[in-house]
């Protein structure tokens, strides 16, 4: 699939400015392999399959598809946590695909992540104040021991815990308390860029609230740019200014948040937003919900076409012969779908003849 920079590049702003991470046709496949001596491969999984985005500078893309759609496996590549088989990564201008371990260190510092689980992302074996501080040890971001409980203390108080709780270990925490750690590690190092996977969806709603609020503090303070993975598309409204709909390891669909949950193009997006409920019993009693059928195919054995063909409603013979890639629909909106094309201007005309009556 090719997508042109103009084509993805969000409007935030300055529309000229330098991306902070470009991503051009990532692709990222696992050999499935059969044998017990001589093995020879026998399948791909496509995981992620020529995706292309821009994140520009204190900005938020928020990623979102079922399970398997190949959020995480985009996110892990990005970061060079996988090596992906082929496509570019630029970060601040700079390829990373390629790189060695050790060119990558100081790029690294740059690049934080927050992971999902706040249990299982955290050593139970080291203190809090070890946990936010091994950044800073690993990179020598400190001049003394003093300067290194200083940061610590600091870190703790800027995303709302007591400095006083560096002495105790993860599992005298809560369940966003270990989020806050998490997120106070990923900071450490001043970053420009966070990656935030699924970093809200294991805590309880209340707290969800919370955490989003100090990403969007921490994003304003310090000039953050998040690449926000989830599934729950009411969050993703929420913290981002772009979204990017991907589904069995393409995008399918980017749009600025507002457009796209205001008038989405691609039957796959407009069934998951059909399926958030709305806290008005008369709204939601009225609204359309749009079921799909099957389940999601597996990236071992792709459907020919449009990879949606198999679940879409509204699906044509011609859906199940052409891949489509990504076409601009709308400024600021772009969407991989034969139809969708044909919706725009049936919109258009519609609002023509509201308009004229």
């Amino acid at each position: 699939m090719t997508v042109t920079a103009s084509m993805v590049q969000g409007d935030t702003g300055d529309s000229a400015a330098t991306p902070l991470l470009s991503v051009r046709n990532l692709s990222v496949h696992f050999p499935l392999k059969q044998g017990f001596i001589f093995q020879r491969e026998v399948a791909r999984v496509r995981a992620v399959d020529g995706i292309s985005f821009d994140i520009n500078p204190g900005e938020t893309l928020g990623l979102v598809g079922e399970s398997g759609s190949g959020k995480t496996t985009a996110a892990k590549a990005i970061i060079q946590l996988n090596k992906p088989n082929s496509g570019s990564v630029k970060f601040e201008g700079q390829e990373l695909v390629g790189l060695s371990t050790a060119a990558m260190r100081p790029i690294r510092r740059k690049m934080g992540m927050v992971f999902q689980d706040p249990y299982g992302s955290l050593n139970p074996r080291m203190r809090a104040g070890d946990i936010v501080g091994e950044p800073l040890k690993v990179h020598g971001l400190t001049e003394s021991r003093d300067d290194y409980r200083d940061q610590i203390a600091s870190l703790l108080s800027t995303v709302g815990l007591s400095p006083a709780m560096a002495e105790r270990y993860p599992n005298e925490f809560s369940g966003g308390q270990r989020q806050r750690l998490g997120v106070a590690r990923a900071i450490a190092a001043k970053p420009s860029l966070l990656v935030l996977d699924e970093s809200v969806s294991a805590l309880d709603v209340s707290i969800q609230a919370q955490i989003l609020n100090l990403l969007q503090d921490l994003q304003e303070q310090f000039n953050l740019a998040y690449l926000f993975i989830a599934h729950d598309l009411a969050v993703v409204r929420h913290i981002s200014h772009r979204v990017a709909v991907m589904y069995l390891g393409r995008i399918v669909e980017t749009a600025d948040s507002k457009d796209l949950y205001e008038r989405p193009l691609h039957p796959y997006t407009q069934a998951l937003l059909s399926a958030i409920p709305t806290p008005n019993p008369l709204v939601e009693r009225d609204r359309e919900r749009i079921i799909l059928r099957g389940d999601l195919p597996s990236p071992i054995n792709l459907p020919p076409g449009c990879r949606f063909s198999t679940r879409c409603p509204i699906a044509v013979e011609s859906c199940s012969e052409t891949d489509p890639e990504l076409q601009q629909l709308a400024p600021n909106q772009q969407a991989a779908c034969l139809l969708a094309a044909g919706y725009v201007s049936r919109t258009i005309i519609s609002k023509r003849s509201d308009s004229v009556g």
